[in-house]
């Protein structure tokens, strides 16, 4: 094959701060693009004429430009079912929304998922499962790397922390499927330790639990800081100075800041839920409530044996995860359904 296969990204993803699915569409995209299999435009610029469109957000002016001329491929960031507990909208239209959420998926000729424990939820909507395919998210390694001790030092100072601090971190949307409530509690339970959170009301009082939440960012224990949304390229910051990634959210894919904090083997604390065995591989600390949580992080802090083991639990996830193994699958899964489309045999 000597002509490069053309793929205009369609995305909004990055158009509210802080959304996850923001960053899996910016690493996605800086990826396939050092294909030289692949020429990549976003938006339609530069190249209007392409063989597939590869559309990221569920934006209504994405679903008209699906049609038969050309190969469409729709990134599955979220089902409808993990909507409960991120936003609050009237019944109504929130039936409307999930309906036309699944009615979207359905139009493309391909769906990718980032995480194999939604293919069953998909094939019971209808979706044929040959018209599904599993990638996983992915972080270049230049997003976050190791920094000086001098350099956290001096961050730590920054962020009004002290160079002895045993730091944990949690990441993402201030929502209640987030499980923000139980990453403070399990603060109390530990004034020892200093908690931090990174992320804020990305759709403002439309937020599930907005007024509770609110309350508690408004008046944390003395233990707790949340920073709010920090800027993507300060997050290098945030987990240098950080001993733990802490993240009991009730309802994920593929969270994008597991793969960002295992970029410097930072060890991880998650939920102890289902969907995270199929891509973690058991690589990773677990609870399933606060006293677990807090027994855990207890551990890592005291423990040095196990806070090592941990971090290289991180590292495995490091090296499977790499450039080199998701941008093959990319480029064979691109290769694939353009083949198809055209009546080539592989």
């Amino acid at each position: 094959m000597t002509e490069k296969i053309k793929i205009n990204m369609l995305s909004k993803a990055d158009s509210v701060d802080g959304q996850g699915v923001g960053s899996a569409y910016i690493e996605q995209v800086r990826l396939v693009k050092e294909s030289p299999l692949l020429l990549v435009s976003v938006n339609g610029k530069p190249n209007k004429k392409s063989d597939i469109i590869h559309i990221h957000s569920v934006h209504p002016q994405y679903y008209f430009k699906m049609n038969k001329r050309r190969v469409s491929v729709c990134y599955v960031h979220f089902l409808p079912e993990t909507l409960d507990g991120s936003i609050k909208l009237p019944k109504p239209i929130f039936w409307f929304f999930k309906k036309y959420i699944i009615k979207m998926y359905k139009k493309a000729d391909y769906i990718v998922v980032v995480n194999p424990v939604f293919i069953e939820p998909l094939k019971k909507y209808g979706i044929k499962e040959e018209r599904i395919k599993y990638i996983p998210n992915y972080v270049d390694q230049s997003t976050v790397h190791e920094l000086s001790l001098d350099e956290k030092k001096n961050l730590k100072k920054k962020y009004g922390l002290e160079g002895d601090d045993f730091i944990v971190v949690g990441v993402g949307q201030v929502q209640t499927r987030k499980g923000v409530l139980d990453f403070v509690e399990t603060a109390k339970k530990n004034p020892n330790i200093k908690f931090i959170w990174c992320g804020g009301f990305s759709f403002k009082q439309i937020t599930s639990g907005y007024k509770e939440l609110k309350e508690v960012m408004d008046n944390p224990p003395s233990n707790v800081k949340f920073l709010g949304i920090i800027p993507r390229e300060n997050m290098n910051e945030i987990y240098n100075i950080s001993n733990l990634l802490f993240l009991p959210s009730y309802n994920e894919l593929f969270p994008m800041c597991i793969l960002e904090a295992i970029q410097i083997d930072l060890p991880i604390l998650l939920r102890d839920v289902d969907l995270y065995e199929p891509i973690l591989f058991d690589k990773y600390q677990k609870g399933t409530n606060n006293d677990d949580f807090s027994n855990i992080i207890n551990k890592l802090k005291e423990d040095d044996s196990f806070y090592q083991e941990a971090k290289e639990k991180s590292k495995y996830l490091k090296e499977f995860y790499s450039k080199e193994s998701i941008l093959k699958i990319w480029e064979e899964f691109y290769l694939s359904i353009y083949n198809k489309k055209k009546g080539i045999k592989k």
